[in-house]
């Protein structure tokens, strides 16, 4: 009997499939279907043959072999992205646990009771012992889910198991950009050290040379403290851009999650090499292979199965409780002849008078899911505009390297006149110490376009969905 019951809960179980939830579709993008276009973004487009973001592996876009090795020791190392992980696998179990409720669990149960009673309550006016065994198996508060109530719950969690998924994907993502711009970074303040040192060696050779001439009695004392005040800021920037460069350091191994081997250290910019150029694509083909996107419907989806089980609420719950086994006051008479025991018990509950609160849970779910709609669209308007954001600048930084590095050479000739002018009795060191501050600043200028320029590329490659896998 208990055989047939199961084998009738199953087959219920399963025509129950349908529930109450609302028919899900996806919601329009509220962006424009074009990216947006104008003096910015004129030199932003790829070319037709470049690969789309979301197509590429880190490693076929990071090809520098040192950033290839950071960026496996994060993915290995990082805790963020391990308690992502985790978190996917909570979320999974969970998920299961959700599904299942929609199949019955059957127990084997066995007890034995041995009790005295007294004489004056036994009903014989003797004293006596009794003893009871007993051995079932059988279902225990299984819920008939003819409204679809469990089917709902177990349609949002797999909602928001897969969104936990996309969860990590998106971190990843993130992590991946993050350790390059890191790297990106630290490479910059090598540079700017390197030519703080260069700076203070030249500026110390100069001070050098002008302090004989004022011993000579051929330069002013206010030549000499120019020079001196030169060498001086050189010096600043120096324990400047030390810190800066340890800080950085710093901050790697936090991204990576262990100790950088100094060999994976990048020297400056000229050890990193070319980062690939990219497509933009189609808004709507983009932003919905983002996984941060994709996380936000699935949360939307999760919501969306919510009010299907809201709904059923209303409705009768009917569960089973069922056994069959043997019973006997003797141990060894469990599988005598006669001890056949069974027991079903259906329970049917309908509610009448909640006084609001299945109503008011709908509501909640309701407005829970479009809360998660709204959530859902702005992802999508963010992720427009981050994108939007890297296009205009990568249609504008190549003009930015072009003339930084113009105004580089400019100023790099304009020091070398004016300190022929000087040692020509032509022009004063004031002239000299303006020109040599301007080489300076354009040179620190350009190491910063040079930064913007890759970093723009790892962020266009994030926002494009890339570095997933």
């Amino acid at each position: 009997m208990i055989r047939r019951i199961a084998t009738i809960s199953i087959a219920i179980a399963c025509l129950a499939g349908c529930t109450m939830a609302p028919r899900y579709t996806q919601p329009e993008a509220p962006v424009p279907a074009t990216w947006p276009t104008g003096p910015a973004y004129k030199n932003s487009a790829a070319q037709a043959g470049d690969p789309a973001a979301s197509d590429l592996k880190w490693n076929q876009f990071f090809i520098n072999p040192q950033l290839q090795k950071l960026i496996t020791l994060a993915l290995d190392n990082n805790r963020d992205l391990r308690v992502a992980a985790l978190n996917v696998e909570k979320s999974r179990a969970q998920y299961r646990i959700q599904r299942a409720d929609l199949l019955p669990t059957i127990s084997a149960d066995g007890s034995a009771t041995v009790k005295r009673l007294p004489a004056d309550v036994s009903g014989t006016g003797q004293s006596m012992i009794s003893r009871n065994y007993s051995l079932s198996l059988g279902l225990s508060t299984y819920e008939l889910d003819f409204f679809g109530r469990i089917q709902s719950l177990k349609d949002q969690a797999l909602e928001q198991f897969l969104a936990t998924e996309q969860a990590r994907r998106s971190f990843q993502i993130s992590l991946v950009a993050e350790v390059a711009n890191n790297y990106l970074t630290l490479a910059a303040d090598r540079e700017r050290l390197k030519l703080a040192h260069d700076t203070l060696e030249s500026q110390r050779v100069s001070y050098k040379l002008i302090q004989s001439r004022f011993t000579a009695g051929a330069s002013s004392e206010l030549d000499l403290r120019q020079a001196q005040t030169s060498v001086d800021s050189a010096r600043v920037d120096v324990s400047r851009y030390t810190t800066q460069v340890a800080q950085d350091e710093n901050l790697l191994a936090l991204v990576v999650g262990a100790s950088v081997p100094a060999e994976l250290l990048p020297g400056g910019f000229s050890a990193i090499g070319t980062i690939r150029e990219l497509q933009a694509g189609v808004p709507s083909n983009v932003l919905q292979r983002r996984p941060d996107i994709m996380q936000a419907e699935q949360l939307l989806k999760a919501a969306n199965a919510n009010i299907g089980a809201a709904r059923a609420a209303f409705f009768p719950r009917i569960t089973l409780n069922t056994s069959i086994g043997t019973s006997s006051t003797q141990l060894t008479g469990l599988f005598s002849p006669g001890s056949f025991a069974w027991g079903f018990a259906p329970q049917f509950t309908l509610p009448i008078f909640d006084y609001g609160r299945n109503k008011a849970s709908l509501t909640v779910a309701e407005r829970d899911r479009d809360i998660y709609l709204a959530q859902y669209e702005k992802a999508i308007q963010s992720a427009f505009r981050e994108v939007a954001d890297a296009l205009a600048q990568n249609g504008t930084v190549t003009e930015q390297m072009e003339a930084q590095q113009s105004l580089t050479n400019a100023t790099s000739e304009s020091y070398r006149l004016s300190q022929a002018r000087y040692h020509g009795g032509i022009a004063s060191y004031l002239d000299v110490l303006d020109s040599q501050r301007s080489l300076y600043s354009a040179q620190q200028g350009l190491i910063s376009v040079n930064l913007t320029r890759l970093s723009n590329l790892v962020t266009l490659y994030k926002v494009l969905g890339g570095g997933s896998e």
